[in-house]
């Protein structure tokens, strides 16, 4: 393998890759982490059991003890006794299904390679990228602290209202007071059982797993006593009798005898009944309207399987708080007052229902689908047992209360079932009095099962949000991703705590269960969605071993989802919503960056490539058109952004809408420095808050680079139409003048390309985003190429630093202008364009050329004309080879004369020491030239063969008359005229704008014969000097504004 030895760190053998793969282990959520295991010395890893557990025990029944709970126990009887057996069994149908779809979309998740501990949020996460893994993993992580809020109140209800009635501390004096009563009874009952809780979560998880098959075992056998109690009302009905006041239910709390009246041998006297609603024993007592004009009568709470009484309870009967629970068909005469209704011991409804308050109510029960995800780390076989156990589990719980639904309906008298605690049974459990052999069977299982659900939930809610800590994701959550030595989340213990306290304190399990229905729900919906944009999108890395799904199962999963939030409680719904969306954008505001190959990527991906096609189709209409920017930026020799208020102006210009593109060139291979010079880009974007995109090239000389930057930047339509760069200030010092020829082909090129130029002068003077600026934008408008000048203002006014400035729009009149109409015509018309500016025509006639002007464009034409001496100069000494011994036929130069001599120097000279040689001799100050130039040998000895000696001489000659003629050169008329151009704007535009925060001018173009570009650079700089922050600006030649709508 000799071939490939230079590439072994990077690509290992595959050898080595499979026996790394062989040795992977997945450790449980909790425990102590690979790294962790390892001392700074590098000791031994601790080795890990490798995880055994099966379908059955890893999944089935985990999922099976989280989804039977607390909701079957104690709230499905009343459910089905008010919503109706049919549409208890719609809410059942419909909470099963939603459950079913998203198990089977988590199966393909789930079985799309290895799922680490974390379960469901690590696949939603690495599913739906950080900002939604991060949203929806918090809400899961609330979800299931709110659901040991539910389980612990409960626990805290069946032993206050089942067990122990006298334990309560808060006992009450009148009825209407009970209520009141018992929801503080919660309150400290239940923040004592929260507290026990986690202090035996803090002691140790292995006393919860212990007792977790305990629990299980709870539940098993609660549910076969209610199934044999159903077998056994067939045979013989149990004897739970209800007293009936007309058509009214009673509390059977304080009397024993269902008797207004009783014989005692020939005397009748009143029972405990007739005390309760009359205000003495007395026969002769005042008595309650309704209690004197009804009879009372007995029937059995428990009728049996066939006694047909599932005909009367197939309907549902909803009805707001304190209405009271009759039966149907019983005859009855109504009082006229029923003001002291609330003080006699009817049965009430406590609460309002609706069928979208149970659906909400209800949703908690079919929960708990993901126990088997959770566990995935401790499966011999996570890929297979996953699906399995966790359809065949949904099935048997949907089975289990699709068929207790119909059996309640049908043993079960209508007024005990809508009586929620029981209280016309003798305050026994109302499930339990179905039960066999006795009603206490159900009351300790459902008990013992909601306190080993409450303590499973205060168990991994610490841990998943653990998981989501240490995933960095969220800045303000990585304290609670640190625990105990052995990794036990103890400060996610205490958050978690604290949250379920708040369930606590709301003390009722109808107002708790809606809301971690929501958050549930929530998290549901988004798996689905994972399920269906990975299946859509069809990515690579999609192949599940679990087969048996579609993505219209997903879209269905999650449509059924987001209409149960909506169905069950609209507002909680908005609410789930939004603190999902404020975590998604926190997380995309402030969190770590994270590639973890998700969905939302590739879903980005697929509408960007959609968005390129459409956008190739056809050019943008002029109303869409906005400056896409290719930004050039300089690097300094550390690769460092020289100019990086280049970047604020762009943010200003911009505000973050379009396209913006950072490029830059480097002179030199690209392997060597591009990496660094990315960064070095992207932390100044950063700095600056410039939203785009880096672009570096690499090329063999800078003319080249930015050649190909403006060719290639950009891809399909998404291409840049606008070029930003700053001002060359060096181009005057450079002798090379590489800064001047690039800018100039520079413009050329974008005016090829009909894309438009904005050149920035004195831009480190230009604002900060901090800044706030107040004053004009003037805008000196002198040709017509496209309006993309008064286009430009109008964006920056977008901006909070120009906000606050106005704009002028200047013109030039020239003699046979009309500039009172060329005003009046300049205001419609910027009227049409909905543009807000002050305008002036400002009027310049041909005036005679001044002294100054032939003096500065005589000064430009010398320099350019020494400029192109030097270049020669240059060529030749690169041309010369110094030579170390002497060759055979060498000759000794001749010496040159004092003439050739001082030529030869004043060719060598710097470019400012000329410019200010031939400035003093057009203004008879040129005397000092010899002093100058320095000392000057009168004989140059020098080593020449004699071809180069005779070569040189002729050279030297021309150089003569070269210089001479410098002096005694005459200026170009056109150079003249376009001097004289450029210094009367100048001075119109600083009499009118020199105090304006900017100027915004027409850039002429280039001049077509290369001959003239120093002179163009010359133009510019007259044209923009004095003026403290100018943007030239040349437009693409097409129309950017409209008057159109």
């Amino acid at each position: 393998m000799a071939l490939f030895e230079e590439e072994m760190d990077s690509n290992p053998m595959v050898s080595s890759l499979l026996n790394k793969l062989a040795n992977y282990t997945n450790l449980t959520q909790g425990v102590v982490e690979h790294e962790e295991a390892e001392n700074e010395e590098g000791a031994k890893r601790k080795t890990v059991k490798n995880p055994q557990m099966g379908t059955f025990i890893g999944v089935y029944l985990p999922c099976m003890q989280n989804i039977l709970g607390v909701i079957l126990f104690l709230r499905l009887t009343w459910i089905v006794g008010t919503a109706g057996v049919l549409e208890t069994f719609a809410i059942v149908f419909m909470c099963c299904s939603c459950t079913m779809l998203t198990a089977i979309s988590m199966s393909a998740i789930a079985t799309n390679g290895v799922v680490p501990a974390g379960g469901s949020y690590y696949m939603i996460s690495r599913s739906l990228g950080p900002e939604f893994g991060g949203a929806v993993g918090l809400c899961f992580y609330l979800g299931t602290t709110f659901a040991g809020s539910m389980y612990i109140l409960g626990t805290i209800e069946i032993f206050l209202t089942y067990i122990v009635p006298n334990a309560a501390i808060f006992a009450a004096e009148k009825k209407e007071d009970a209520a009141e009563a018992m929801l503080n009874n919660m309150r400290i009952y239940g923040t004592c059982c929260l507290l026990f809780m986690a202090l035996v979560v803090f002691v140790g998880v292995k006393y919860v797993n212990k007792l977790a098959l305990v629990f299980l075992s709870c539940v098993v056998l609660s549910i076969l006593a209610t199934y044999a109690g159903v077998i056994k009302t067939v045979i013989e009905p149990p004897d739970f009798p209800v007293c009936l006041l007309g058509n009214r239910s009673l509390e059977n709390h304080d009397f024993d005898k269902c008797l207004k009246t009783e014989v005692f041998g020939n005397a009748t006297v009143s029972t405990e009944l007739w005390k309760l609603f009359c205000d003495s024993p007395f026969l002769n007592a005042s008595c309650d309207e309704y209690f004197a004009s009804n009879n009372v009568s007995e029937i059995q709470g428990i009728p049996g399987l066939l006694s047909g009484v599932i005909s009367d309870n197939l309907w549902s009967n909803y009805g707001p708080t304190g209405m009271l629970v009759e039966k149907k068909g019983q005859p009855s005469l109504p009082a006229q007052d029923a003001s002291r209704d609330g003080y006699l011991p009817y049965v009430f409804n406590d609460i309002a229902t609706s069928f979208m308050l149970l659906v909400g109510i209800y949703f908690p029960s079919v929960t708990g689908i993901m126990a088997g995800s959770n566990r995935s780390g401790d499966l011999r076989d996570a890929q297979r047992s996953i699906p399995t156990g966790t359809i065949l589990a949904i099935a048997t719980t949907s089975f289990i209360y699709m068929s207790c639904v119909v059996l309640f309906g049908a043993c079960i008298e209508g007024v005990v079932l809508r009586d929620k605690f029981g209280d016309s049974v003798k305050r026994n459990l109302v499930i339990g009095t179905l039960a066999w052999p006795s009603p206490w069977v159900i009351v300790i299982g459902s008990f013992f099962s909601c306190c080993g659900a409450g303590l499973q939930s205060l168990t991994g809610a610490p841990r998943l949000l653990q998981a989501i800590a240490r995933d960095g994701i969220v800045p303000f959550l990585q304290v609670f991703g640190h625990g105990k030595a052995n990794g036990e989340p103890t400060w996610a213990l205490l958050l978690t705590a604290g949250i379920c306290e708040i369930g606590i304190l709301i003390a009722s399990l109808d107002a708790v269960a809606p809301i971690l229905s929501m958050f549930f729900l929530m998290c549901y919906l988004f798996v689905n969605l994972a399920c269906a944009v990975q299946t859509l999108l069809r990515t690579p890395n999609w192949r599940p071993r679990f087969k048996f799904y579609h993505w219209t199962l997903s879209f269905l999963g999650m449509s059924l989802c987001l209409s149960l939030m909506f169905i069950s409680s609209w507002y909680y719904a908005l609410v789930a919503m939004l603190i999902a969306g404020c975590i998604y954008k926190y997380i995309e505001y402030r969190g770590a960056e994270k590639e973890w190959g998700d969905g939302i990527r590739g879903l980005s991906l697929n509408a960007a490539r959609y968005a390129l096609i459409r956008l190739e189709e056809a050019p943008p209409h002029t109303k869409n058109w906005r400056p896409q920017l290719l930004v050039l930026l300089n690097l300094d020799a550390e690769l460092g952004v020289k100019h990086r208020r280049l970047l604020s102006f762009t943010t200003q210009l911009k505000a973050g809408k379009g396209l913006t593109i950072i490029g830059s060139v480097l002179e030199g291979t690209y392997m060597s420095k591009a990496a660094e010079a990315k960064r070095s880009e992207q932390s100044a974007m950063l700095a600056e808050k410039t939203k785009g995109f880096c672009h570096v090239v690499a090329s063999s000389n800078l003319r080249d680079g930015f050649s190909h930057l403006i060719q290639t930047a950009g891809l399909g339509g998404m291409k840049h139409n606008s070029v930003l760069m700053a001002w060359p200030t060096s181009w005057k010092h450079t002798q090379d003048s590489v800064s001047r020829r690039n800018f100039i082909e520079t413009v050329r090129e974008t005016t090829a390309a009909h894309q438009a130029l904005l050149v920035a002068k004195n831009v480190d003077g230009f604002p900060g985003n901090q800044e706030r600026l107040e004053g004009t934008i003037d805008v000196w408008w002198i040709v017509h190429d496209g309006g993309l000048l008064m286009l430009l203002p109008f964006l920056l006014r977008q901006h909070k630093v120009w906000r606050k400035c106005k704009m002028r729009l200047f013109t030039v009149a020239q003699l046979d202008d009309n500039s009172i109409q060329m005003k009046k015509d300049l205001q419609m018309f910027l009227y049409q364009l909905r543009l807000d500016a002050e305008v002036e025509v400002v009027e310049m006639h041909e005036r005679d050329i001044s002294a100054f002007t032939y003096e500065k464009t005589l000064v430009m034409e010398q320099r350019s004309q020494m400029l192109k001496q030097m270049q020669l100069s240059r060529t030749e000494r690169e041309r010369e080879v110094p030579v170390c011994t002497r060759p055979r036929h060498a000759v000794t130069e001749e010496p040159l004369s004092v003439t050739e001599t001082r030529a030869r120097n004043f060719r060598l000279v710097g470019l400012e020491s000329l410019a200010q040689l031939i400035h003093d001799r057009n203004t008879k100050s040129h005397a000092t030239l010899n002093d100058k130039a320095g000392p000057v040998p009168d004989r140059v000895h020098m080593t020449w063969t004699k071809e180069k000696l005779i070569g040189e001489r002729n050279r030297q000659r021309e150089a003569n008359v070269g210089v001479r003629d410098l002096f005694n050169m005459k200026p170009n008329q056109s150079n003249v005229r376009r001097m004289h151009t450029a210094v009367e704007l100048n001075k119109a535009i600083g009499s009118k704008s020199r105090g304006a925060q900017l100027v915004l001018l027409n850039m002429p173009g280039p001049p077509k014969n290369k001959g003239g570009d120093e002179n163009y650079m010359e133009f510019l700089e007259v044209l923009m000097e004095g003026l403290p922050r100018v943007l030239l600006v040349r437009g693409s030649g097409r129309e950017v504004i409209t008057i159109y709508s």
